[in-house]
């Protein structure tokens, strides 16, 4: 569904917390319903149009929205940071890397059939910029791979767990789930595959393809089984992605601009003021890591190569929204 006009007269009225609790909990509904007897992938096209007025209005009308992003979007890493402080033992995450709210429907549909009680299922926000590295950062590693073979130390946000980092088969994987209490579990997946289809004439349909066998297979459940035995479990990812290969072209007076200091990115250190143009085609803000220029709003320009069909780091919804979802599972000889 679009935004009502109802929507928009709050999202233009309300504090920037509201307003943001407003514009994800309309991503959650539109995303995270079941696909029903509709093709996965025309599907989860259809939803991403859908998304795209709110992505309009964020660069245009709410564009200063952006500047309170960080002090209004319960944010991943620290939501994340706090259940593994409140919970004490029995914890697990699986992270997979640059998950999107649009393969939520296949995580609760799997959860529901196979026989977990989902705890809590929302939406949280990546780090500014949306990419690996400051989520890392934030939960206190120094980056991705450090989780590798538990090298993460002790010093992190998620103290106790064993920490791996891999992009393995998924059977491989359970392999390494032990009867350690505490884990932390990242998984390159989706983003391998988001990198590997962003070259032209590839995109967001071979990615569904992917994602409904991935998501949808005993392998990848019976990691989740191995996550959750005697522990409660969260699945959640860094950042999400933007399917670029949707966007429209930039005018040719933005093209020229965005493809100078953006290349074919989304993001780009704060090496100058941004753009001229009102509304902002890109927007200069201070975060927690730092001082960056970021892509405003659903926008892509002719570069070297080709610009990427699917992509991250820029200022759009399903860049930024990261699925947070909570489970368990009924332990064998309980009522």
């Amino acid at each position: 569904m679009t935004l009502t006009c109802d929507q928009l007269r709050r999202l233009q009225s309300e504090a920037p917390p509201s307003a943001w609790a407003t514009i994800l909990a309309h991503a959650w509904e539109v995303c995270s319903a079941p696909f029903g007897g509709a093709k996965p992938d025309s599907e989860v096209l259809r939803r991403d149009r859908e998304l795209a007025d709110v992505d309009l209005f964020l660069a245009t009308a709410g564009w200063d929205l952006w500047d309170d992003y960080e002090s209004s979007v319960p944010r991943t890493a620290e939501t994340l940071a706090d259940w593994w402080s409140s919970r004490g033992s029995a914890r697990a995450v699986l992270i997979l890397d640059a998950l999107s709210l649009r393969e939520v429907p296949w995580l609760l549909a799997g959860a529901a059939q196979r026989g977990y009680t989902v705890h809590d299922a929302r939406v949280t926000g990546a780090e500014l910029p949306a990419d690996t590295t400051p989520f890392a950062k934030a939960l206190g590693f120094g980056q991705r791979s450090s989780l590798g073979a538990n090298g993460a130390g002790a010093g992190h946000r998620l103290p106790g767990a064993r920490t791996e980092c891999t992009d393995i088969a998924w059977e491989d994987c359970a392999r390494f789930i032990g009867s350690e209490p505490d884990w932390v579990f990242w998984h390159q997946w989706p983003d391998k595959d988001v990198h590997d289809f962003a070259d032209a004439g590839e995109g967001l349909r071979p990615l569904i393809a992917k994602a409904s066998e991935h998501l949808q297979s005993d392998a990848f459940w019976n990691l989740v089984g191995r996550l959750a035995e005697g522990r409660r479990l969260v699945i959640t990812s860094d950042h999400g992605y933007a399917a670029s290969e949707q966007f429209p072209d930039a005018t040719s007076d933005h093209a020229g601009y965005l493809k100078q200091v953006y290349k074919s990115g989304r993001c780009a250190d704060a090496g100058s003021q941004r753009g001229a143009w009102v509304p902002p085609i890109d927007l200069l803000l201070e975060t927690r890591h730092g001082r960056h220029l970021f892509v405003n709003g659903r926008r892509k320009w002719k570069s070297a190569g080709g610009y990427p069909t699917l992509t991250h780091g820029g200022l759009s919804v399903l860049e930024v929204a990261s699925p947070f979802i909570e489970l368990s599972r009924k332990q064998a000889g309980t009522a």
